[in-house]
């Protein structure tokens, strides 16, 4: 049996669901297969880049993937965390075989307004705030064996 999957979800896969992916597969990618995918494909955001770059991970080659083709093809994840707004969230199909579904409310970095330096900034606090809730996360789990 291989390491359980986890499954991050917001809404166009741009930012959110992929730093939380990066940030996963950084510090426990030997307990998990990580993906993620949003409710429509996107474009990478490039805020998302540079905030991971600061903390030395490159997402720049990462594409976006639409959860609902992820369904289609039958995956499988042990943990869905969705990682957008409400709302949202609950248009996230229910993977068979789900055992834990979570839900981090988080900023939608594609929404911040001001100029590049002031969106950076806000987009750290987004990058800071998936940090702590992957730790906090982890840190209820077994330990790993």
């Amino acid at each position: 049996m291989g390491n359980p999957r986890v499954l991050f979800v917001c809404e166009h896969n741009t930012a959110r669901s992929q730093m939380a992916e990066a940030l996963l597969r950084k510090w426990a990618g030997d307990r998990f297969e990580v993906e993620s995918a949003g409710l429509e494909a996107g474009t990478l955001n490039p805020l998302a880049v540079a905030v991971m770059r600061e903390v030395g991970i490159d997402i720049s080659r990462c594409r976006t993937k639409d959860v609902f083709k992820l369904y289609r093809q039958g995956r499988i994840y042990h943990v869905v965390i969705t990682v957008c707004d409400e709302t949202s969230a609950e248009r996230c199909p229910v993977f068979p075989g789900v055992t834990e579904r979570l839900h981090w409310s988080l900023a939608d970095p594609a929404t911040f307004e001001g100029s590049w330096e002031e969106r950076l900034a806000q987009t750290r606090l987004v990058r800071n705030q998936i940090e702590e809730k992957i730790r906090m996360w982890l840190e209820t789990l077994p330990p790993a064996s």
